[in-house]
């Protein structure tokens, strides 16, 4: 009963706990929140068809982090880089092939590539084998498809049962 009520639970108390402290605590807001934090899972239910099992919330909370530092420190390289010389730009498109075959964990995947400043998500391959990659500098391609399996997709199999 309380599953199919709560189908997602982190991200009612997620969703919750966002609502109580953008709008204020009190009593009004507590219940609205509540309500907000049961009917909005239930009316995304059906955009969620896979969503594979949570293994280790301790790593994805250290996953979300990291990629908070990457945001932080790829902001001031584009910076550096966009104000020092744009001629010594080398954009590059670049294949990256997958291991992970789950559509949430690689949709998690391209999000994060193209949160990243200097890279973006530009495509997926039909078999979901291979994820193309531009970036707005690449001086080695090897180190940065090295950088996103090891960085990011290794962490996401590790968070996920995928």
């Amino acid at each position: 009963m309380i599953r199919k009520l709560y189908p997602f639970p982190t991200l009612s108390v997620f969703l919750l706990l966002m609502w109580l402290l953008l709008s204020g605590f009190s009593a009004g807001h507590l219940v609205l929140g509540m309500v907000l934090a049961t009917v909005l899972p239930l009316g995304t239910l059906p955009f969620w068809p896979n969503v594979p099992r949570l293994r280790n919330f301790h790593k994805l909370v250290m996953f979300v982090l990291m990629v908070h530092w990457d945001i932080i420190v790829a902001n001031l390289s584009v910076a550096r880089r966009i104000l020092g010389s744009p001629k010594k730009l080398r954009p590059a498109f670049v294949e990256v092939p997958l291991d992970i075959k789950d559509d949430f964990a690689i949709t998690l995947l391209t999000s994060t590539v193209s949160l990243t400043p200097g890279t973006v998500s530009a495509d997926i391959s039909a078999d979901a084998s291979r994820m193309l990659v531009h970036a707005l500098h690449v001086e080695d391609e090897a180190v940065l498809v090295d950088q996103i399996k090891q960085r990011y997709e290794r962490r996401l199999k590790e968070i996920f049962e995928c």
